[in-house]
């Protein structure tokens, strides 16, 4: 048994999908659910700057 021990895989990884970030529009304040691969523009009025939410811990 010559393997990683965790089973193979990208060691802190976990296998699950990836969550959709929330961020707050810098123009409007809108909330927008961002994935990764989207396109970085809000929904509500096409503003391309945005401010990611604080984390609770």
């Amino acid at each position: 048994n010559s393997g990683p021990p965790n089973g193979g895989g990208t060691p802190g990884y976990s296998s699950q999908p990836r969550m959709e970030m929330e961020y707050l529009c810098a123009d409007c304040g809108a909330k927008n659910e961002i994935r990764a691969r989207d396109p970085i523009r809000c929904r509500e009025c096409g503003h391309r700057i945005f401010y990611k939410k604080r984390t609770k811990r």
